[in-house]
């Protein structure tokens, strides 16, 4: 006789990673089966793999050796864009009892019938009710990615750019929206959203349908500086915090000379002007940015423009990245490799300036009114700005609420008090 499935999930990597888990999740409990969060009490476990790094493909196959090890009865399966990228390395893992190249919800399904996990008939896929963990939704908008980054494998395994309708994004905002009081835009090149719909659709104005239908904050995950165009710009000025004044736009390297060697659509000039543009209109804003220092080719000269150009601009944090190679990739077969230790001084380098801008960012919101949307539970609660600040919070803040407040700067922390009366979701 099978088994129901009982399910513990964990997640690699990027946002679009972590929705796509959720709509495996809810495909599964809508086949009857549950969802635990201790591989202890499950029968089955399904593992969500990211491939942006080497580490991050050995991390999921460690997470697969250890549970093996500490529980042998359970069903291991793995899916996503290590497994895809990587099929038959994971395939020749004897550990594994599963596998789905890539994050198909109806393939998870068959595979853990195939297991003697036995699924129900019940609903097909369908919108996304609500992201079980955390306070922020996930909204993904559009999956894979047409551009050719020569150092990325992600496109490999996730393929072509390919966006969702728009009342189909609009009906699952409205469903997210009943639980999240915020709601994250996110894909693999959000900026190329709509280029493949007829009739063909933007960014911009799939933003402002949801913003003109739906109640929530909304929130873009990584976006292009170059992709930004007029009308987005004009939203995130003029939306009054629903479209978040927060920005990450992916630099790389500040040098022409390392972004033709990874393969960049844009000049240092084009970065900079528009993200000065952007900043001209906003004020002040949340901007992040990733770095890849270390990539081959990058020598003094070059990190020197990398430096001097997030010295200019106005960051509020960075994520920087030692170059990591993925085989496959046209990067892989470059020539002038950077020794590890130069990439990891020129790192930290990086992030003592991000520490430094992102201490006077803090300094300048001190006594000034910030939106806030309360995240986590029980007595680990932290607000969330709508510049990506996170505060402490004083009075009696409840998960879930948004209310607006004046940040306070004490011991070197943003502190905001939770009014009485707050508005949940």
């Amino acid at each position: 006789m099978s088994d129901r499935p009982t399910v513990w999930f964990h997640t690699f990597g990027c946002k679009a990673n972590q929705y796509d888990t959720e709509r495996i999740r809810q495909t599964l409990e809508r086949r009857g089966a549950a969802t635990v969060d201790d591989p202890e009490l499950a029968n089955v476990a399904v593992i969500n793999t990211c491939t942006v790094t080497n580490q991050a493909d050995a991390n999921a196959r460690h997470l697969v050796r250890r549970l093996r090890r500490r529980h042998p009865r359970l069903k291991i399966v793995t899916a996503g864009c290590s497994t895809s990228f990587r099929e038959e390395m994971y395939r020749a893992m004897p550990e594994l009892d599963g596998l789905v190249a890539g994050h198909d919800p109806e393939a998870v399904v068959e595979e853990l019938d195939r297991l003697g996990l036995e699924t129900t008939s019940g609903a097909l896929d369908g919108p996304l009710e609500r992201n079980r963990r955390g306070t922020r939704g996930w909204l993904k908008v559009q999956d894979g990615c047409d551009r050719k980054c020569s150092f990325c494998a992600t496109r490999l395994a996730r393929g072509a750019s390919v966006s969702r309708p728009v009342d189909e994004v609009v009906e699952e905002a409205k469903r997210l929206a009943v639980h999240h009081p915020e709601l994250v835009i996110t894909g693999i090149h959000i900026g190329h959203y709509g280029h493949d719909l007829r009739p063909p659709a933007t960014l911009a104005r799939l933003c402002a349908r949801i913003l003109d239908r739906v109640d929530v904050r909304l929130r873009l995950s990584s976006i292009e500086a170059t992709e930004i165009d007029d009308d987005l710009l004009s939203l995130l000025a003029e939306s009054g915090g629903q479209l978040a004044p927060h920005l990450h736009v992916p630099l790389q390297s500040g040098s022409d000379a390392v972004l033709r060697l990874m393969r960049r659509w844009h000049t240092r000039a084009d970065y900079r002007a528009r993200v000065l543009q952007i900043a001209d209109r906003l004020g002040s804003f949340g901007l992040g940015a990733d770095v890849i220092v270390g990539f081959p080719g990058e020598g003094s000269r070059e990190f020197d423009e990398t430096r001097a150009l997030v010295e200019e601009l106005p960051y509020t944090y960075l994520h920087v990245f030692p170059y990591s190679a993925r085989d496959d990739t046209v990067a892989a077969s470059l020539p002038d490799r950077v020794p590890g230790d130069v990439a990891a001084d020129r790192s930290r380098e990086l992030r003592e300036i991000a520490v430094s801008k992102a201490a006077a960012y803090e300094a300048h919101r001190d006594g000034t009114w910030a939106d806030i949307v309360v995240e986590g539970h029980d007595d680990r609660l932290v607000g969330v700005t709508g510049d990506y600040l996170r505060v402490e919070l004083g009075g009696a803040p409840t998960a879930g609420a948004r209310f607006a407040a004046v940040l306070r700067r004490r011991d070197g922390r943003l502190v905001a008090r939770a009014p009485a009366v707050e508005k949940v979701g």
